[in-house]
């Protein structure tokens, strides 16, 4: 897996949006980001979200954190789009410094031991400090994932 610092500037993503917790998400009965996911792919949104920007890639946008990582936070599975979007929620990423973890593999088994890596990679550097404002994934290609962590 590559670690790289990175400068992102802001942008905007709309998507489905669901409400969630880490606990949550660790039971199959709870969890509501697999399903979230599936209903963006089975309706086909990527090509329908309006105003999508043309060169966009899909993003899992994680923001509006309750806490830090034990608390309540939305999950947004989107597009970037230029402008708003009335049928989706609209969420700004924050511009500013993040880590970017990237790696390749099947999906969706690339992303949970990506999120393993980035939990690791912060347990392990406690001098690093996580803003949660927004984090996100973005997916450029079939199987390759970066997460962005906003630090």
């Amino acid at each position: 897996m590559d670690v790289k610092l990175r400068e992102v500037q802001p942008f905007c993503v709309s998507g489905l949006q669901v409400r969630t917790c880490n606990a949550d998400e660790q039971q199959a009965d709870s969890a509501r980001i697999g399903p979230m996911w599936e209903r963006f792919f089975v309706e086909g949104l990527f090509d329908s979200i309006g105003h999508r920007q043309s060169d966009s890639f899909i993003y899992g946008l994680y923001s509006n954190y309750e806490s830090d990582a034990s608390g309540h936070f939305d999950v947004t599975a989107g597009v970037a789009v230029g402008e708003g979007n009335a049928d989706y929620p609209l969420v700004q990423v924050q511009g500013g410094e993040y880590l970017a973890f990237s790696a390749k593999g099947p999906m969706p088994d690339v992303v949970i031991q990506t999120w393993g890596l980035v939990w690791a990679y912060f347990e392990d550097n406690p001098q690093v400090r996580r803003r949660f404002a927004t984090d996100f994934e973005v997916y450029t290609g079939p199987e390759s994932v970066s997460v962005y962590i906003g630090i």
